[in-house]
């Protein structure tokens, strides 16, 4: 198990720690493209998949939580804007793919 951030010595344990966690954010995102899996089966309608006030409150809720967290929520925000219009782009695939 790597150390946390705080309890690093080297560059070594460093690495280690973000190899880690890169590997944890994989499988959240795993889940989270999961959901937009369960999204499009559920949602009747294709015009339904793209919903923009649910967009922007996924975007400012992450700000929000970069904010409280101190991290730099511009960045946070970039992020989550591609994050959200890949899940989009995703769940549209998905969607096509169960209606045929």
């Amino acid at each position: 198990m790597p150390k946390l951030p705080e309890d690093c010595q080297t560059m070594v344990e460093v690495r280690e720690g973000v190899d880690a966690t890169d590997r944890e954010l994989v499988a959240l995102l795993d889940r989270r493209f999961g959901y937009m899996r369960a999204a499009a089966r559920i949602k009747e309608s294709r015009d339904a998949v793209r919903d923009e006030a649910r967009k922007a409150s996924v975007i400012a809720a992450a700000i929000a939580e970069a904010d409280a967290r101190g991290i730099p929520a511009d960045v946070i925000a970039d992020m989550w804007e591609r994050l959200v219009e890949a899940s989009i782009a995703y769940e549209f695939t998905e969607w096509d793919r169960i209606r045929g």
